[in-house]
Formats: structure tokens, sequence, C-alpha cells
């Protein structure tokens, strides 16, 4: 324990150092002592749960079931004709009525789910509903007055902010870890579908999963999720889902089973520095339009390729990760307010969301040629080579069919199979659309492309 009077001393000369008001540890949102982290932490404990679960092998028949030799080997084990797996990870308990949010991970699959409490009390658990793209499930209790974790406001959260990250980690019963927000908003992780991690350094290992993040108030503003480690041990590098996606997620779930999440019908990606000096826009702030759907939401409301999102429902938007996690958990049938950039103008756009749906992914192309372009071997599209880049009928554009790995194009991200469908604001239908007069002067193009049943922007430097 580090004596008030040493905490009080260090503040003190952050406020010599910096010349600013240090603010008090109180104000802060820091204990004063570990005794008041030790108070807290009593509290929530027993709230956070440990899920083991069951499931059943298939059969496997073994090569010597019945052998008048060896008749042990068809009998159980590897070789034999059942058994059941075993899983564990943990819970949190978010209502005295026995709901209880853990990982879609932890629970997928099983036969049976226990729940183990604090006090060694066992009882089964019924799956409510699950939603795997989040890795987000909830499961019941037959029981009451149980002690549960409030929700916190997750959004509040600042960058080196103190949580505890508490489960059961490798089985070997609950146990509490400390440590500080590292970053906010991580997404394009590649764990799931949808994410916006909390990352941590508080340590958190396998069976950790599905455990609560909590902040210095006691409140839930996390659930564990993942670990990123080439051991599987923890590295300080730990994940978890805010409690401002989990709490919408869990309403879907309770009400539906599932959760139905809200599609705006766009192609998206983030906005570079180049890419907004090809725009004319200043700061890169925003989600850059590829696409819009046909008879999608979005071309009910005429937004247009080209132009950018800056806000949605008079937020800030920073990334392709945040809008489309805002739309998805705004949910169909909703309005959403959106702040838009086209030609130097700002415009706002409402759009009734529609419900998303999973779509196959198409295998595409795209194309491009001359001084900026050179080093690009192009052919115009034919029927024939729609039908093989299962490309939509009423696609225009010229289709790339080598790239000089030397060349600007390749640098850009310009692969074979792309087609090009515009150079700067012009409209690409065929080879004679690209003449050298369409790049004379030019130290850039920005080029919008057709790939893979989607659309990009690319910008190709002299």
């Amino acid at each position: 324990m580090v004596p008030t009077m040493q905490k009080s001393l260090t503040f003190g000369l952050l406020t010599l150092f910096l010349g600013v008001q240090a603010p008090s540890l109180a104000e802060a949102g820091v204990p004063l002592d570990s005794d008041a982290v030790a108070d807290m932490a009593e509290r929530v404990t027993p709230a956070v749960v440990n899920i083991t679960t069951e499931r059943r092998a298939e059969v496997v028949r073994s090569p010597f079931e019945g052998h008048p030799f060896f008749p042990d080997l068809g009998q159980g084990g590897p070789g034999g004709r059942s058994r059941r797996e075993m899983g564990a990870g943990s819970g949190v308990v978010i209502s005295d009525d026995g709901y209880i949010v853990t990982n879609n991970h932890v629970i997928e699959g099983a036969d049976r789910i226990m729940v183990v409490f604090s006090n060694k009390t066992e009882l089964d658990a019924e799956l409510v509903g699950t939603d795997k793209p989040s890795d987000i499930a909830l499961i019941k209790v037959k029981a009451a007055n149980l002690p549960h974790i409030a929700f916190g406001d997750s959004s509040k959260m600042r960058l080196g902010e103190f949580v505890l990250a508490i489960g059961n980690p490798f089985g070997v019963g609950q146990t509490l870890t400390m440590g500080i927000v590292s970053a906010k908003g991580r997404a394009n992780i590649g764990i799931v579908e949808y994410e916006d991690f909390i990352q941590t350094d508080a340590a958190i290992n396998p069976g950790n999963s599905g455990g609560a993040l909590v902040n210095m108030k006691g409140e839930l503003v996390g659930i564990n999720t993942a670990i990123l480690s080439k051991s599987g041990g923890a590295h300080g590098i730990g994940f978890a889902v805010p409690s401002n996606m989990v709490r919408p997620i869990l309403d879907q779930v309770k009400k539906h089973g599932r959760v139905r999440r809200g599609w705006l019908g766009v192609g998206i990606q983030d906005l570079t520095a180049d890419l907004a000096a090809s725009l004319e826009i200043s700061g890169t702030e925003g989600v850059l339009i590829t696409d819009v759907m046909d008879g999608g939401p979005a071309a009910k409301a005429k937004l247009q390729a080209g132009d950018v999102i800056t806000s949605l429902n008079g937020k800030r938007l920073n990334s392709t990760a945040h809008l489309r996690n805002q739309v998805a958990l705004l949910g169909p049938g909703r309005n959403a307010q959106l702040g838009i950039l086209r030609d130097g103008k700002s415009l706002s756009v409402s759009v009734n969301l529609d419900e998303k749906e999973e779509k196959a992914e198409v295998a595409a192309k795209s194309s491009s040629e001359s001084s900026l372009l050179g080093g690009l071997r192009l052919e115009n599209l034919t029927p024939d080579l729609r039908r093989r880049l299962e490309a939509p009928p009423d696609l225009e554009g010229v289709l790339v069919t080598e790239v000089d790995p030397e060349g600007g194009a390749a640098a850009a991200g310009l692969r074979p199979g792309d087609v090009i469908t515009r150079v700067d604001k012009k409209r690409v239908k065929q080879l004679s659309d690209l003449g050298a007069s369409e790049f004379k002067g030019k130290k850039r193009v920005l080029l919008r492309v057709w790939r893979r049943g989607s659309f990009v922007f690319l910008v190709v430097r002299d």
C-alpha cells in the first residue's frame, strides 16, 4: 500500500513540473488506498461466476471394437464409442433474478451449462440467446435476490483509468487482476465480426472469457473476451466488449433471441490523407462511401459514392468500424440522421435503416492505364468477362489484367481482376475514356475500383 502522503507528494510534483493543477485522487477516480479497492472488490466479485459446459462428442467407432484379443481398446477413451467434453469460462450476473452475460464461445454447442457461484452454489442454466458476431451470450438460472453488477457507461472510460478484470483463469478459481485502460475503440483485430474493444493490460488469461471488467466504482464497463498472445498467456494486451455495446445486444437477445442489426446499404472505407486531398477535404475525420447498393436505405436517401459521412445522430465518426457498429446497434426501422460532405458542402441526410442480411461475397476485380496508370494491361468488359467475374450486368469500367509490380498502381493496391469505374470524377466505361489527356500534369489520381462485389477508392501517385 502506498501511503497517502506519498501519493499527495506525487501529485504535487506533477503540478510543479507540468505547471497545471493536478486533480485530486478522488477527482481522478482513483481509490485513496488499497482498502478502497478491496472494499469494492468484495462488493462485485460475488456477481462473477464460473461457467462449466458439457458437450457430448461425436460417436467414434474404434477399429478394435469387438476384437477378441483387444477388447479394452474398443471401450471409451479417444478410440471409444463416445465421450463428454468439458469447457470452462466466466460470466457476470447482471440482474437479481438470474440473468448472466458471458461470451458466445464459452457456451457455444453446449448440451449442459452449469453456473458455480462464489459461495460454491451450483445451478444449471438455460440459454436465452446468443450473438456470435459480437461473441456475446445471455443465459439464465432460476434464482432470486442474486448479487449482481450494475452497468457503467463505457464511453466515459479514459485512457489510463484503473480497471479490474475478474474471472476464472485456467480454471484455478475466481481471480482478480488490476490494470489500466490501454486503448478504446480497438477494431479490425480479427477476433469477431463486430469489434469496438476496450484494450487493457489487466491480466486476462484463458478461462477469463465472459468475466467482468469493472471500473473503480464497481460498475461493469466490459466483458472480457480475448487476449493477444503467441503463447496463450497474458502479455498485457487483453480485449473486452464495452458495456455500451453489450447492453443493446442483450436487450435484443431478450426480446428476439437474436440481434437484428441495422443496415445502411453502402460500401465504406476509412478516409486517409491522400483520399482527403484528392477529394479536396480538410482532415481525415469521417467515413468515405465507396458504393451505394441499389434499392437499399442509402440509395433511397440519395446518398452517393464519394460522399463522406462525418456524423451519425449528431455524434462524430472516426472510422468505418465506428459507423458500422453504430448503425448495426440502432437496428432496423430506426432513423439515422447523417452529416455528409459532398463536393465541399455540408449536408444533413435522413435515412431509414433496414435489417442487415448476410450476403455472400462475389469474386471481382479492377483496372487502369497511361502515364500515372502506366504498367497496366487493360481490357474492355465483355459479357463473358462479367460472367467470369460474377460482376453485375450493369457494371461499367475497364478490367485490369496485369499490373507492373514496380509501378505506382501496384503501390496504390491495384490488382489484376480489379475493374476501374471512375478516374477522379469522370466515369470510365471503356478504354477510350482513359486517354493521356486525363492525366496530363497530374501528380496523383483518385480511382474508384470494383473488387470482389464491393467498391474501394485508391490513390495512385506519380
